[in-house]
């Protein structure tokens, strides 16, 4: 009973703690607002600065409600995936869909269709990325073990995408497609749309669900696939349901934004070392800390300097010595 306040505590602080980096987030930027007028104009409708609308609207809201859904799906991606493959070191492409969808977008700006074509690209080819591991996977491992051979086949199949995506780059237009398609790599907020969102929440939500519903099978999973079958889970079912919405919700986000590396890496080992190994908790806390992360990330990529610094940048900059810091004080605690 002590155990469950005190993990119920820790997400109600988690959220409160979203909920003010939020506000904050409404507040920075080359043109600053003050809390007193958001809250004014959100809560009251009442404003002094006819700017205020749109700055919230079209510029800050986007970006604010496409963070929190980048950094929060990233992370709790990252965090079924090593439940699932019992392993700290998984992040949501391993199985290819970031690199499958950096080779759908990349096709995409190389044949000029625009910005909802380069979205739906990679949306399909980071999806595509994905079935063609399970099915190597499936091909293959007739008679190996299956998560090895799910981990192997991901690691072929994304560097063949690697190499394909490559390939876009050596014949993309120097002066013109391949500064696009860079950019595009390397992440960013700056053209989300809410309309975009319309498209994207919804995706990302429903594929929440059942990651979250099935969080407590994958505590049961730690044991191994013979124990958790002698409990009553469906092993098969349980790895296919995880590696599909996990997918999703990565494609989905990776198509708006680009590719945004460490989240999904970094974010769940700091979770587990706050809330423990359980994932019924685990899971929802990575999705707070991970939409607060990219928040601050992304006030960060808008308010350092003039000029927009990609948000993949700066995710490895923090993310490779963050990493390396909570491996030292973590040790074997937290797994």
């Amino acid at each position: 009973m002590k155990r469950y306040t005190t993990d119920t505590l820790w997400l109600i602080a988690l959220l409160v703690i979203l909920m003010i980096i939020t506000l904050v987030s409404f507040s920075l930027g080359r043109y600053p607002i003050s809390a007193g007028d958001i809250f004014n104009y959100l809560f009251r409708g009442n404003y002094t600065d006819e700017n205020i609308p749109i700055l919230i609207h079209q510029v800050r809201m986007p970006r604010i409600i496409g963070a929190i859904l980048a950094g929060g799906g990233l992370a709790i991606s990252g965090a079924a995936y090593q439940g699932l493959f019992r392993n700290p070191m998984v992040s949501p492409d391993l199985l290819g869909v970031s690199s499958g969808a950096g080779f759908g977008a990349a096709l995409a700006i190389i044949l000029s269709l625009g910005i909802l074509g380069i979205q739906a690209m990679a949306f399909v080819a980071g999806v595509g990325a994905v079935l063609f591991t399970l099915f190597v996977s499936r091909l293959v491992g007739k008679n190996h073990d299956k998560i090895l051979m799910l981990v192997l086949s991901g690691m072929v199949v994304g560097s063949l995408f690697s190499a394909l995506l490559s390939l876009m780059k050596y014949i993309a237009d120097s002066e013109s497609k391949l500064p696009d398609i860079t950019f595009w790599l390397m992440g960013s907020l700056a053209q989300v749309s809410l309309s975009e969102l319309a498209v994207v929440a919804p995706v990302v939500s429903i594929a929440l669900i059942p990651l979250l519903l099935t969080s407590w099978k994958l505590n049961v999973l730690s044991f191994g696939d013979g124990e958790a079958a002698s409990m009553g889970v469906n092993t098969n079912q349980l790895r296919m349901t995880i590696v599909v919405c996990a997918s999703l919700i990565t494609a989905s986000i990776v198509c708006i934004t680009g590719l945004i590396g460490w989240v999904g890496l970094i974010i769940p080992h700091i979770a587990r070392f706050i809330v423990g190994a359980n994932h019924r908790i685990l899971l929802p806390a990575s999705f707070l800390l991970g939409a607060g992360f990219m928040l601050i990330i992304d006030d960060l990529a808008r308010s350092i300097t003039t000029l927009e610094i990609p948000l993949g940048i700066i995710t490895s900059l923090i993310g490779a010595p963050l990493f390396l810091f909570l491996l030292k004080v973590s040790g074997k605690k937290v797994w």
